[in-house]
């Protein structure tokens, strides 16, 4: 626990979390009872709380808000207001929340409690809504949480794939029961998760395209015909840095350092929730030189009727046709990206820094591309050799 005036530039940009701790309080010393608890799965953001004495005399805490949705001032003024409460008639807000958490079922919980905290935080919600309303609501709705059981929730999945869903589709409902149940438990309403260890078919569907350099030479040739186009210009330094999509159309001038020759990714623009900084390399440079954003709008990549340009879809259908190229995706030029780093003798660990995966095994599907550069250096070794032995 550490005691400390809060400061919001202390709150943006706090210590770390101590090597072998999994959270730390951060005690207030402007307004006592109050918390800035940080996690150190999480370091960027944290959770306000408040502290206080119930009618019992036992120490209670309240749940305020997430450093991420509101800032230093909001929450030492709902603080106050609690405090004022409490002090004023006896209220008990934690017990307030208990009483509200009784009986609660599926389709309630859902409803009023996952999906408004979803909709702050995941991009995917409205696939998550989805899910929930066709399928998961109809099966498990009416039960309280307490009374969902994995034997169930397990013939459920099974029930999905004999109806002829993929088993990635089956999987991201078992994902979705066992994450809200998770939270369920980490709020109170349960004690426990009834689906954890739940068995899911993790069949390995990803789909490893890569653009074989005849077609990259194809793609270059139809982007150097319309090189006043912005959408295009994002082609070009998607297939430069590695970024997603999102990622390049969020950019902002305000993150570029040319000095240092990188790019910032902000943890809100990021797949991961976690900033992270690319190198550009003089390519993904020259793309940023011939825009003509810099100085006169805080995005790099605008639209033709002003603002941030928030979709290049129609233009990358277009220019699939002219290069020949209806079976690359968009994001297969991230995968491209990745292949020429491996291909070039980088590390997956230097691979997994610049396209800023959040887990070793999503980088570990280039590994045979590594194989094959090995293999290359390993043929390089046998003719020197047979050359010295000449």
């Amino acid at each position: 626990m550490a005691r400390v005036k809060l400061t919001q530039q202390y709150i943006d940009n706090p210590p770390p979390v101590p090597e072998g701790k999994t959270k730390v309080e951060h005690c207030d010393l402007a307004l006592p009872g109050l918390l800035w608890e940080q996690r150190a799965v999480n370091q960027e953001w944290g959770s306000y709380r408040l502290r206080y004495k119930n009618s019992v005399g036992k120490t209670s805490y309240s749940a305020i808000g997430r450093s991420c949705s509101m800032t230093l001032a909001e929450a030492r003024k709902k603080a106050r207001q609690l405090k004022a409460e409490i002090q004023a008639n006896g209220a008990d807000p934690q017990a307030e929340v208990r009483e509200r958490r009784k009986g609660l079922t599926w389709n309630a919980f859902f409803e009023d409690h996952y999906l408004p905290h979803a909709k702050q935080r995941l991009r995917s919600w409205k696939n998550l809504e989805e899910m929930h309303r066709l399928r998961v609501s109809p099966r498990f709705g009416h039960l309280k949480l307490d009374r969902i059981r994995k034997v169930d929730v397990q013939k459920f999945l099974n029930d999905l794939k004999d109806s002829g869903l993929s088993a990635a589709t089956c999987d991201h409902h078992g994902k979705l029961i066992r994450q809200m149940l998770n939270v369920a438990v980490d709020w109170g309403h349960i004690k426990v998760n009834p689906v954890a260890g739940i068995k899911l078919f993790h069949e390995d569907n990803r789909e490893e395209r890569l653009m074989t350099d005849t077609e990259l030479q194809r793609l270059m040739v139809a982007l150097e015909k319309k090189l006043e186009s912005t959408a295009y210009q994002v082609v070009k330094f998607l297939l430069y840095t590695g970024a997603r999509v999102n990622e390049a159309l969020h950019a902002r001038w305000e993150d570029i350092d040319r000095d240092n020759r990188t790019w910032l990714i902000k943890a809100t623009n990021s797949k991961s929730k976690r900033r992270r900084s690319v190198p550009l390399n003089a390519s993904a440079l020259e793309v940023l030189d011939k825009l003509a954003t810099e100085g006169n709008s805080e995005w790099l990549f605008n639209s033709a009727r002003g603002g941030r340009l928030t979709t290049i879809d129609k233009m990358w259908q277009k220019l699939r046709e002219d290069a020949d190229l209806r079976h690359v995706r968009l994001h297969d030029l991230r995968h491209y990206h990745a292949s020429a780093l491996v291909n070039s003798g980088r590390t997956l660990y230097e691979v997994m820094q610049i396209l800023g995966h959040s887990d070793p095994s999503v980088t570990q599907r280039y590994a045979h591309l590594s194989t094959r550069s090995l293999q290359e250096a390993s043929t390089a070794a046998s003719d020197a050799i047979r050359k010295s032995a000449a």
